[in-house]
């Protein structure tokens, strides 16, 4: 079996409702759709990247959570997707107390870094939701990841906590992490109709540079609605905004990879 030089991208913003889980469901997707072994570990208590893929939430299924507490191998608790080349880890709303479990833990910050070293290879990419929030469980995702996608919506305090981000990022990169990268920066939710998005994509390449993405997510109906039916949004409505958006990212992404 072909090993790989894994990377291992996070996707990460402590505030809610900037199109985090979204973009690491579509991306994960489309780079297996380029026949990649892709894995996406969902270590969001909500588990909305396991639904997204068509993961029932009481389905009774090993999880994240029983990596990161009960020391489970990581190999248990990989499944499968509708897509091809696509597996997942998924969550567990049991996953929201672990943040507590993890306290007393020695290594604390490192549990998921050592639970990947068993599946090293076996994928190209394993992109990971992180949870929207700035804890152990985020601090792991940091810890274990070579980069970071910060994506950012276009709206009014898009930038609010940014700085707090940047700032876990610099002290993992200085304690625990030294080559963690950020990969790029992700404009979620633009609308060129409007002068705020354009304000908005102004404030953000200004402050981060050639960091941004020069491919950006447009507010789009239908990749609202695929999660709901369990599909990523090229199995739900490819010829979508959303679909050509997120398969142009993903050109992008592969293209900064060589």
């Amino acid at each position: 079996m072909k090993s790989f030089n894994t990377k291992i991208i996070a996707l990460s913003n402590q505030k809610g409702g900037v199109g985090k889980t979204t973009s690491a469901v579509n991306i994960a997707s489309f780079l297996a759709i380029t026949e990649t072994p892709v894995l996406i570990i969902d270590m969001d208590p909500q588990s909305n990247a396991s639904t997204a893929l068509g993961i029932k939430k009481n389905q009774s299924h090993k999880s994240i959570y029983d990596v990161i507490i009960n020391n489970q191998n990581i190999k248990d608790c990989i499944q499968s997707t509708e897509i091809d080349y696509l597996d997942i880890v998924p969550s567990n709303t049991k996953l929201a107390g672990a943040e507590v479990e993890l306290v007393s833990m020695f290594t604390r910050e490192s549990v998921l870094k050592e639970a990947l070293s068993n599946i090293n290879g076996k994928y190209k990419y394993i992109i990971i939701d992180s949870p929207p929030s700035l804890g152990l469980l985020t601090i792991n995702v940091l810890t274990a990841a070579n980069s970071i996608i910060i994506p950012i919506q276009c709206e009014y305090y898009a930038l609010e906590g940014l700085s707090q981000l940047l700032n876990t990022i610099r002290l993992v990169q200085k304690n625990l992490n030294t080559t963690l990268d950020i990969e790029g920066i992700l404009i979620t939710m633009y609308d060129s109709r409007l002068n705020l998005s354009q304000q908005v994509l102004k404030e953000v390449q200004d402050y981060f540079g050639d960091k941004v993405y020069q491919t950006l997510i447009n507010r789009n109906v239908r990749l609202g609605e695929a999660p709901s039916h369990g599909k990523p949004i090229i199995l739900y409505d490819a010829a979508s905004t959303g679909s050509q958006n997120y398969m142009n990212l993903v050109s992008e992404i592969l293209n900064k990879n060589g």
